[in-house]
């Protein structure tokens, strides 16, 4: 069947997304509308796994960065532990990637939660960190507001399908939202770039604009795979590869900016900023293009976003007063005269050691130096 026939029968059948669904055969949903439960538990339970993998390879790649700075051995990225860590965060990705083919956008994004959650304790045991208070508050938070939206989150699961992208694309709410994403966009990249405003919230907004473009073709491709393995093939129609080039070149940009703001800011304000950005970002797509509260009960929908905002306090808690990586410069001892010292002091200004260096070196001077 090519684009054009599918287009046709669309506009030949009734404008709704259940006309969409009924183009298939039926046959090539049976087991996901015949177990919607087990669907949805699948890909919450898919990504709270890769989430985990996530969190265990950051912390395996921080412990190569850490026994290459004490050694001084070979780079990093010749490190057999440092590959393996991120192996492990390309399987927890992937993870995270098959998730949203059986469940929500929006339950899904929020989840992201339970990499932060458990890096506070794999840091604890693994690295050696000390367990703060604020951890174990944040952490609590965090995991109470997880379990909230997942038990009121839409439960309901839809077989995506090229025909129903289509449908979805082409609605006007969705145009609507799209245009104005495009001009919010537009703006903020006009001030970032032109007007050189260097604010995160600037940044990170960009960021969570983009974002929302990879949530809505990220869950097209993973549902269409799902669907071409669990009933009729969706590879052959061309929307899939579409939404696959958006995905990528989303993808692209997104770790673009992000990198520039873990350069110009601190990873403890940046990792907050953007879970709470991505997050909301992903629960707009979700709304708007795939209708994922569409019939939720208000209660339903109250305490679904009670239960992000819960999660969202759990993670500051949880950055809050990280310690900071400092840049300072390094006065190298071999490069004063008279001195045999191979060591490097780093002089803190604000402290009250800072000049004990210049001194020591002025009371140590003979009287044939001077």
């Amino acid at each position: 069947m090519s684009l054009l026939n599918v287009t046709d029968n669309m506009a030949n059948s009734s404008s709704s997304p259940d006309a969409a669904l009924n183009m298939t055969s039926p046959e090539a949903h049976g087991e996901i509308m015949e177990n919607p439960l087990r669907t949805y538990l699948l890909g919450i339970i898919i990504s709270i796994c890769g989430n985990m993998l996530i969190s265990i390879s950051l912390n395996i790649q921080k412990y190569a960065h850490i026994r290459q700075t004490q050694r001084g051995s070979k780079p990093y990225y010749r490190s057999v532990v440092w590959w393996g860590g991120v192996a492990l965060m390309g399987v927890g990705e992937l993870g995270n990637f098959a998730a949203y083919g059986f469940a929500p956008a929006s339950l899904i994004a929020p989840l992201g939660c339970v990499a932060v959650i458990a890096s506070v304790f794999i840091s604890v045991i693994f690295l050696k960190e000390k367990m703060r208070v604020s951890d174990i508050i944040g952490g609590s938070l965090a995991i109470t507001g997880t379990y909230v939206l997942v038990t009121f989150a839409p439960h309901t699961t839809t077989p995506i399908t090229a025909q129903l992208i289509q449908y979805y694309i082409v609605s006007w709410y969705f145009l609507l939202y799209l245009l104005l994403e495009v001009i919010v966009f537009c703006i903020l990249l006009y001030v970032y770039k032109r007007r050189n405003v260097k604010n995160i919230v600037v940044v990170m907004l960009l960021v969570a604009l983009l974002a929302s473009q990879t949530v809505i073709s990220v869950k097209a491709v993973s549902g269409m795979i799902t669907e071409s393995i669990t009933g009729q093939l969706q590879l052959i129609y061309s929307i899939f590869y579409v939404m696959l080039v958006i995905m990528i070149a989303s993808c692209a940009f997104q770790i673009k900016f992000l990198n520039q703001a873990m350069k110009m800011f601190d990873a403890t304000e940046v990792v907050p900023i953007n879970f709470v950005f991505f997050t909301a970002s992903a629960i707009i797509a979700g709304i708007v293009f795939y209708q994922e509260f569409e019939g939720l009960a208000l209660l339903n929908i109250f305490m679904f976003l009670f239960g992000c905002l819960l999660s969202f306090l759990g993670v500051f808690m949880i950055a809050r007063n990280r310690p900071k990586i400092k840049k300072q410069d390094f006065i190298a001892m071999e490069k004063i005269p008279r001195r045999s010292h191979t060591d490097h002091v780093q002089p803190e200004v604000k402290t009250q050691t800072y000049g004990s260096l210049t001194a020591k070196l002025l009371c140590s001077r003979t009287p044939d130096d001077l």
